[in-house]
């Protein structure tokens, strides 16, 4: 199975996940606050860590998963579900809290936004995040996203109803 390529930027390495990855994926995802939004499992255990980056390593290169890597170590992870027919993916990532507010997230989107642009030709990035996740619709404003609405009651998290905001990003809208 082919990987999806590595992208590099002026502090990240955007790759693929190895086996090797899971103390520091089980660093930083018990962290309540980094799972407040996403749904991952609490508590966190290492077994879920396991699991996680298992399916990392088995996903296909047709929707392509990066681990985010910054000093060396894995420090949250970004991906891209494509939808080949319509020529568009949705975005998702999710950061190790250390690393909140630096612009890591911002960077590692920015790079596969481009990525998804000029070398898979698609016309249309979207991303959703959870309503109350302000911080996430920052990193969307930030990579020239437009909000397009809330999707009211779109998803469950632990046992919770999720409204989602919605923002897209043309290819001739990008930067």
């Amino acid at each position: 199975m082919a990987a999806a390529p590595e992208i590099k930027t002026e502090r990240l390495l955007l790759r693929q996940f190895r086996s090797g990855d899971v103390d520091d994926v089980f660093a930083y995802s018990p962290d309540p606050e980094y799972g407040r939004f996403i749904p991952v499992p609490h508590p966190y255990e290492l077994h879920h860590a396991e699991e996680f980056v298992a399916q990392a390593i088995l996903r296909p290169v047709s929707d392509p998963m990066w681990a985010i890597v910054h000093d060396g170590r894995v420090c949250g992870a970004i991906e891209l579900d494509v939808d080949k027919l319509n020529a568009r993916g949705e975005i998702h990532y999710a950061i190790a809290r250390n690393l909140w507010r630096q612009g890591v997230t911002t960077e590692a989107a920015r790079a596969v936004v481009c990525y998804a642009f000029e070398e898979l030709q698609l016309r249309r990035i979207f991303a959703r995040a959870d309503v109350r996740n302000i911080g996430s619709w920052r990193v969307m404003e930030k990579l020239g996203m437009k909000r397009e609405g809330v999707l009211r009651s779109n998803r469950v998290v632990r046992d919770e109803s999720v409204d989602d905001m919605l923002y897209a990003i043309l290819r001739d809208e990008f930067p």
